[in-house]
């Protein structure tokens, strides 16, 4: 039962490696997945397991962006030190406190996403803003520190969020957007690696195969948006967009 129940969740691991490497958002689908499948086991001892999977299919799309899509790399180490940070931050906060209280207010976000993003056509498929370094820099920061809070803390659609963070405030097209917030999720996911890891909330003999297979699908994932590029992503952003308010909806009127 242990076999069929670890097959069957690698099969979601793969499945979400592949629309995160698109859009982000993979914990919507692996997490819960384990969840079920592993009633016995914690929901931090899950979150914690799920974190090892997520991070090795969040580095084979990184790869494969890298090879692709031009990066400011001194921007993206900037980013990835206060993410990892703020990440560890926020699973550490996420042992003292519940996050139910964040939801209604995401719920709100998000459907104000959808319709902005469906009705606005061009939307991420702008050049970048003309920023001063300056400004440019101060929102790296804020979106590091918000969003890696928010990985470490609640997690699920943190890649969507920095996705649509850096189409907002940077100017990215989706494309770009998508590449950069790869590394900046590597960095979250470090954190609250390391956090768990010393917390013993980590079960490597499902974390481990699981790894393999979101590693493919993280590979399978980056190479279609690649080569599809900024208006399928875009579709797809939105799909998942949909798809987290029903989550999120749920979770707050009917659980």
């Amino acid at each position: 039962m242990i076999t069929t129940s670890l097959a069957i969740l690698c099969g979601f691991a793969f499945i979400a490696g592949f629309v995160d490497a698109i859009v982000g958002g993979g914990g919507l689908i692996q997490i819960p997945a384990a969840i079920v499948l592993f009633p016995g086991i914690p929901v931090a001892t899950i979150i914690g397991t799920t974190k090892i999977p997520s991070f090795c299919g969040t580095s084979m799309a990184a790869m494969q962006y890298s090879r692709q899509v031009t990066l400011n790399y001194k921007h993206l180490g900037l980013m990835a030190l206060i993410a990892s940070v703020a990440a560890f931050s926020g699973s550490r906060v996420l042992t003292l406190v519940s996050n139910d209280f964040i939801k209604p207010l995401l719920l709100v976000v998000l459907t104000a996403v959808a319709i902005y993003t469906y009705t606005k056509k061009n939307f991420g498929v702008h050049t970048e803003q003309e920023h001063s370094e300056r400004a440019h820099l101060l929102y790296i920061i804020v979106i590091s520190l918000v969003l890696g809070f928010y990985d470490g803390f609640i997690g699920p659609g943190t890649g969507s969020f920095l996705i649509l963070a850096f189409i907002t405030l940077l100017g990215f097209d989706f494309l770009k957007a998508s590449a950069t917030a790869k590394f900046v999720n590597l960095a979250t996911n470090t954190g609250s690696i390391v956090l768990f890891m010393a917390s013993g909330k980590i079960i490597y003999s499902i974390a481990l195969p699981m790894a393999v297979c979101n590693a493919a699908g993280g590979y399978f994932g980056a190479k279609l948006a690649i080569l599809r590029g900024n208006k399928f992503i875009r579709i797809f952003f939105l799909s998942l967009v949909v798809v987290m308010i029903v989550r999120f909806g749920y979770d707050i009127f009917w659980k």
